[in-house]
């Protein structure tokens, strides 16, 4: 959309001191955005706010939540967020953006709220986010975070301190603010390792020096003694004593790489440098470096006088995790979801494959646990612990069963195989292998049908599945619980009858009357009566929507509507009689539990006065009121979440209401929300929309 018109702008949102200019692209975009929304945007259509910050006021406007409790050009966009999303949860951020606290502090203690962690008896004003963190995953871990819960503490301190308690070490010896996080790690690490670190403990060493002596300590306690108080007492035994060239220089580096999984020496080119290979290994095993040494690559390094270069010397063998668990399929779980497009952008419904079939027994998947890591090993003869593979859950759905090996999934049926969502269904499907007809008889079926036929004379199926016609259907009647699609499509005297729980799609369906619990879908749809929770889509360049009426909770979406002939055809979206009746009996079902729950829970009361009274009662009866009353309150949430869900996909239906890709023609009826609007004459690319109490064109 283009850029409003400032004068526009000014006037619209009447604001007559306020400097248009300063407004940039995104800001004027959001500020559009709300006016089709039909919100408030007089909250935010302020230059001191920048387009993100905009952005986080509309979305809580949106939302209906009181976003003026944040709207303020003094908090970012990020401190914006974290308070809307708290006002879903009813969480109040307030206090502790007055604190100071903002952006990431947020999150952390937004978190911490959401998951009853105690995190105001621990909080601090001007601990900054990492520090909130590290608090926040030991209550999460149930640690006494006691220990390190102290603003004189850096986040890295909190850390280390953490670690240590999830390790069951002694903290105490180390939480002391004046080490640092490096030299409580070199500490750590040997508590962890349950050597003496008295000898190190101190101030006085850096972490450098402490993780010499820790890693000397290793050494020692891997050998046995102290290699170089051996030496010394043997050359004392012979009396031989180290011979040194007073004019001569030993200058050489060994570099620790990949964390103590490699080493590499450095000689440089100076002068009188006479560096010896006893000096490389005398220099290794000061630093208790004793494993995956590189004797022929110090040879070459000395022999061959390779000065100023950084040769590897020294390589442990890393760890590496193990393989994760992972199925085997031995069914198809690619098959084409979306049916393959048409070169005039339609959809090929005919050629799609819908299902796959399985057999009673069949194999349909196979499990393969994860693998164990390899433990490497590092330069100072230290093991490095590999993480395993991470195990997969189990298949979940129905249709199938797990073999006493633990691993192998088979069905227990002849029927149609399904992968949705993560779940198996396999459900019955009866393959009629002829037409359907009056003669045929009435097909009901306890799962799903297949016709490899079409439908003709007063056929009639009803199945608790889904319903798949190979070719065509004319007179008929169609009753799933789950999906129908009819391939080469529908054409009747109005006296075809569709009804889905789930989904209706085709070629095309001319005289149709359809009643559908999910989207319905073709290359064209003529004079049809059409009701849907969902969306009418109709694809492809010659793809129309033309007479008849067409009731869709989500909308519409087509290629053209009408035609020049002007055939009356309406539309009725958003809000219509279909959302009114599922939410009449949404109240009846609601009512009727509410009625359920209050005799149970008087059951209940009963039963409390007569166990105050020493009236034994029976523990089978208690748990049966009390496991009524919680799925009767299971039940009542998941209405609950259904009718909201419901009311949610009808304000998200005012976007895009009604959107024409190609032609809409004179003679279109269009309303939603009960709001209607007659089309004087012919339009393109356009979406009819509400904007306040009228339905507007835009261009699209």
């Amino acid at each position: 959309m283009a850029n409003l018109d400032s004068n526009t702008m000014q006037h619209e949102l009447h604001f007559p001191m306020m400097e248009n200019d300063e407004y940039q692209k995104a800001q004027n975009q959001e500020i559009k955005l709300g006016k089709e929304e039909g919100l408030d945007v007089s909250l935010y259509a302020n230059p001191q706010f920048n387009w993100l910050q905009m952005e986080q006021i509309r979305m809580g406007l949106k939302d209906k939540v009181d976003a003026s409790i944040y709207a303020d050009p003094a908090n970012n966009y990020e401190t914006m967020r974290q308070i809307r999303i708290s006002l879903y949860a009813g969480i109040d951020l307030i206090p502790y953006l007055k604190r100071g606290f903002t952006d990431d502090d947020l999150e952390e203690i937004r978190m911490a709220v959401m998951n009853r962690l105690p995190i105001d008896k621990w909080l601090q004003d001007n601990m900054c986010a990492p520090q909130i963190h590290q608090i926040r995953v030991g209550l999460c871990e149930d640690l006494d975070v006691s220990a390190y819960a102290d603003i004189q503490y850096n986040w890295m301190q909190m850390q280390e301190i953490r670690l240590g308690l999830e390790k069951k070490v002694d903290v105490s010896i180390y939480a002391k603010n004046l080490f640092n996080h490096a030299q409580m790690r070199e500490i750590r690490l040997g508590l962890e390792a349950g050597l003496d670190v008295s000898d190190y403990c101190s101030l006085i060493y850096s972490a450098t020096d402490m993780k010499e002596k820790r890693q000397a300590v290793v050494n020692r306690k891997r050998l046995g003694s102290d290699s170089k108080e051996q030496d010394e007492n043997r050359n004392s035994r012979t009396g031989k004593t180290s011979l040194r060239d007073p004019y001569s220089k030993k200058e050489f580096s060994i570099f620790i790489e990949e964390n103590g999984n490699k080493a590499y020496a450095h000689i440089p080119w100076v002068p009188g440098n006479v560096v010896t290979k006893e000096d490389i290994y005398h220099d290794l095993e000061r630093r208790g470096i004793v494993f995956g040494i590189r004797q022929e690559a110090i040879d070459d390094l000395i022999d061959r006088k390779r000065m100023n270069e950084k040769v590897l010397i020294a390589e442990g063998i890393p760890a590496h995790k193990g393989k994760d668990g992972w199925f085997e399929w031995f069914v198809r779980l690619d098959l084409p979801r979306i049916p393959a497009p048409l070169p005039d952008g339609g959809v090929d419904y005919v050629n799609i494959e819908a299902f796959e079939m399985v057999d009673e027994g069949e194999r349909i998947a196979l499990y393969h646990q994860a693998e164990e890591g390899t433990t490497g090993t590092n330069i100072y003869g230290e093991s490095i612990h590999a993480e395993g593979g991470v195990e997969l859950k189990p298949l979940r759905g129905v249709g199938f069963t797990l073999e006493p090996d633990g691993v192998t999934y088979t069905s227990k049926m002849n029927g149609k195989f399904e992968f949705v969502g993560g779940r198996i269904n396999i459900s019955n499907m009866l393959i009629v292998r002829e037409d359907v007809t009056a003669v045929t008889g009435k097909l009901e079926v306890d799962g799903s049908v297949y016709v490899i036929g079409s439908i003709y004379s007063g056929g009639y199926i009803k199945a608790t599945g889904d319903i798949i016609i190979e070719h065509n259907v004319e007179t008929g009647r169609l009753i799933a619980g789950g999906n129908v699609m009819i391939k080469k499509g529908s054409c009747s005297k109005n006296d075809c009858f569709i009804d889905a729980g789930g989904e209706v799609s085709g070629s095309f369906f001319e005289a149709a009357n359809i009643n559908a619990g999910g989207n319905v879908k073709a290359n064209y749809i003529m004079n049809s009566n059409i009701n849907t929770k969902g969306r009418v889509i109709v694809s492809g360049s010659k793809g129309v929507l033309l007479g008849g009426t067409t009731s869709a909770v989500k909308g519409v979406d087509t290629f053209n509507l009408g035609n020049r002939l002007h055939i009356k055809t309406v539309l009725d979206i958003g809000r219509n009689g279909i959302y009114e009746k599922e939410q009449e009996e949404y109240e009846e079902k609601r009512e009727q539990l509410l009625n359920d729950l209050q005799s149970l829970e008087q059951e209940r009361s009963k039963m409390v006065v007569m166990s105050a009274a020493g009236v034994d009662v029976s523990e089978e009866l208690r748990r049966r009121i009390y496991g009524a009353i919680d799925v009767k309150m299971q039940e009542l949430a998941e209405m609950d979440g259904e009718a909201s869900k419901l009311v949610n996909q009808t304000e998200q239906t005012t976007k895009e209401p009604v959107c024409v890709r190609g032609r809409a023609h004179e003679g279109s009826l269009i309303t939603i929300n009960g709001i209607k609007y007659t089309l004087k004459g012919e339009v393109r690319r356009v979406v009819f929309k509400l904007r306040g109490k009228q339905v507007v064109m835009v261009a699209l």
